[in-house]
């Protein structure tokens, strides 16, 4: 029987060379992790602050006072907007805003795609960018990205407002009834058109009981 030979330790020099082979992969790799490490941080303070910034007023645009959420809550019916394509071609349409186990305000908006002959439907949440008695609130439907939603007019009696978003370009009147009240259609455009928005562009939608003129 043949014993095994013995083993003996490598030449010093071969390992420092193995070692110093060794070095730049494990540099690569501190250095991927960093990299990862800093991308994984920069967007989660990008997210953060997306969900923390005031979206844009547009000029000219003033949000109502002694603004009451609580009354403010339940369902409205969505006469008229300008035409965005999140709302493209659907009738019917209205939101719901009512206020989670949480405090957190929620928003559910609704409407019917006759082309396909189905219910569309989209939810979001909504919080107040300043003080709580003021009509200038920020939505969201996606994420930590918010839109502006600036409450401009406002009835007494919370039977109708109209909203302006983060431009213009967004616009709707609500009522709690699917036909706006005798007289108000024509106080609330010329309110409009002061602030700027285009009238030609405003769609008048079709809701149960309701022709889509907007008388």
């Amino acid at each position: 029987m043949h014993r095994d030979a013995p083993c003996h330790p490598r030449d010093p020099q071969d390992l420092r060379r193995r070692l110093d082979l060794d070095r730049p992969a494990a540099s690569g790799r501190s250095t991927g992790s960093a990299l990862a490490l800093g991308l994984g941080v920069g967007a989660a303070a990008y997210l953060a602050w997306m969900a923390l910034r005031t979206p844009p007023r547009p000029a000219g645009v003033q949000p109502v006072g002694h603004f009451d959420i609580s009354r403010y809550l339940g369902r409205w019916y969505e006469v008229a907007r300008i035409d965005q394509h999140f709302e493209k071609g659907l009738v019917r349409t209205r939101a719901e805003y009512s206020l989670a186990p949480n405090g957190r305000l929620q928003v559910t908006n609704r409407g019917f795609d006759p082309r396909h002959n189905r219910w569309k439907e989209a939810r979001g949440k909504a919080q107040f960018v300043g003080r709580p008695d003021v009509g200038a609130l920020k939505v969201s439907f996606f994420g930590p990205f918010y839109a502006g939603y600036h409450v401009v007019a406002l009835d007494e009696q919370y039977r109708w407002a109209m909203v302006i978003g983060s431009s213009l370009d967004y616009f709707w009147i609500l009522s709690r009834s699917p036909v706006l009240p005798d007289g108000v259609r024509q106080h609330l455009l010329a309110q409009a058109s002061q602030i700027g928005v285009d009238l030609d562009r405003i769609l008048w939608v079709m809701q149960d009981g309701a022709n889509p003129t907007g008388s």
